[in-house]
This record gives C-alpha cells, structure tokens and sequence, in this order.
C-alpha cells in the first residue's frame, strides 16, 4: 500500500512540475510566432470534417485546435497546463473559432471511451513522460475507424538535437520517462499503438524557420520564452561556466543548421502520422 502511495505522489509531483514547466516564458507566442503552419498542416492531414468531434491532446494554446474549429468541427482542446488557455481563447474569439478548453492529462484524460471522431496532438503529446500510457489514452478515447493525428520533432531534427544538446544540464529524468524525440520516430510509435490502428501514414517533413536574425537571437528567444529551455537554465543558474557553455552550445547548434545569408534560416524536420483505429 504504501508503495502504490509513493507512486501516485511521485506521478503528481512529476505532473505539477511539467505543469510548471510549461507555464514558464511564452510558449502561446512561440507558437504563433514561430510554428503557427504546423496545426493546420496537422489537420489537413488528419482530413478533419465539418461537424467532426475533435480532441486536441496536450493542446497548449490550440495550435491544431483552433483551426480544426475553423474548419468546421466541434473541438476541446485538453492541456495539462491551463494556464495556456487565456492566450488560446484571445486567439480562438480574434479568429471567431469556438472551442472548449479542458485541463486535461494526456496519460489520464478526463474524457470517454469512443468519445472523438478525430483525436489530434501537435507537438504536445510527446511531452508527456510515459509514452505508453499516452498512447493508450489516445487510442482509449477515439471512436472505432476514427482517425488519430499527431505531429512530433524528430530526435535527428532540429529540436530533437535542442534536447539533446540541454540534456547534460538538465536534471536526471525521473524512472520511467522517456525522452519527448522518440514520437518522432515511425517506428516507435508503431509499437506503442501496435495492432489497435490500421491505415498508418508517416511522412517526414520540415517548416522553414526564418524570423531569427542570428543563431544568438534564436537561442535568447528560447531562453525567455520556451519552458523546457527556461527550465534548464535554471537547472545551472548557480554555475555561471555551464550557463556560459549551454549558451554556446545552443548558438552553435543553430549555426550549424542555418543555411541563410544575413539572418538564420533553418528547416526543422517532424514527423507527421496519421492512423485509423479498428
């Protein structure tokens, strides 16, 4: 018994901090700034319909959500970190798209077995640290022969080696998590589904990131605005030669990717899937 205790107090303590986590910095204008295309792109491929019950999984602002509204459908966006929704519902009234928001564990949600048409995650699922529980939420709450979308960095992409260059600075992963990257490989994702979907289509694509004047501007805008980043170096802020030696590593990282004269211009790749449930 106590053991079991122990074990949903480290879960709880393990979802407050990622909750925290991502409330840090502004990630609503990271999202609109920045990856505003992959929602939409998420959608189109997930082949959302007018009057379609859709379910955004680790919504944030409504990157996917909001334009599945506008597109007709009946949308809830669910997010473990509501504090996102206000930019979101800004966002959603300016645009005239209506979509309900739900605090909402992607490894626990509060929704019905069969409940959605289409179930989206756009770069929001991978967060969670237990894949397989997220998974089978997932698969859990969308209807027979409905479809399953999400939209994830690869580990080899950009953002993928972002993690894995802040990994050394950030604290051990609790037992059990797995590294976010890893839902941008087919494969994996394949496993965690296994024979409960059918129909599975995975593409690899990139988005041409180029609002960036130098890697120096990119790796400043993350650490103000991005809460995994913000995370980390808070992580080191005691230790001026790591921070010195992170803030190096990150500016290097985007140097080695831009491929732009004048300013940074980098493609980041992800990985697109979509799936049919039995």
């Amino acid at each position: 018994m106590d053991d079991t205790i122990d074990a949903v107090q480290a879960d709880r303590d393990l979802k407050n901090k990622h909750r925290a986590m991502w409330a840090l910095g502004d990630y609503p204008a990271l999202a609109t700034d920045i990856i505003a295309g992959l929602g939409p792109a998420l959608v189109r491929a997930s082949r959302v319909r007018p009057g379609d019950r859709v379910l955004d999984v680790a919504a944030g602002s409504g990157n996917a959500a909001i334009p599945a509204a506008l597109s007709g459908a009946s949308v809830v966006a669910g997010d473990l970190t509501p504090e996102l929704f206000d930019a979101g519902r800004r966002r959603a009234a300016e645009l005239g798209a209506e979509v309900e928001w739900r605090e909402a564990d992607a490894e626990a949600m509060p929704f019905a077995d069969n409940e959605f048409d289409t179930v989206l995650s756009c770069v929001g699922v991978m967060f969670a640290p237990h894949h397989q529980a997220s998974a089978d939420e997932l698969v859990r709450v969308c209807r027979p022969g409905g479809t399953i979308g999400l939209l994830s960095w690869t580990p080899e992409g950009f953002i993928g080696q972002m993690f894995a260059t802040m990994k050394p600075y950030a604290p051990p992963p609790p037992p059990g998590a797995q590294p976010p990257p890893l839902w941008g490989r087919e494969e994996h994702v394949r496993a965690l589904f296994g024979h409960r979907v059918t129909d599975i289509v995975a593409t690899r694509h990139t988005v041409r990131i180029d609002q960036f004047r130098s890697p120096e501007d990119f790796r400043d805008y993350f650490k103000s605005r991005y809460g995994p980043t913000i995370a980390v170096y808070r992580n080191i802020a005691d230790d001026p030669a790591r921070v010195a030696a992170l803030d190096h590593e990150l500016a290097d990282l985007a140097r080695r990717f831009d491929h732009g004269t004048g300013s940074t211009v980098m493609n980041w790749e992800y990985l697109l899937l979509t799936a049919r449930k039995w």
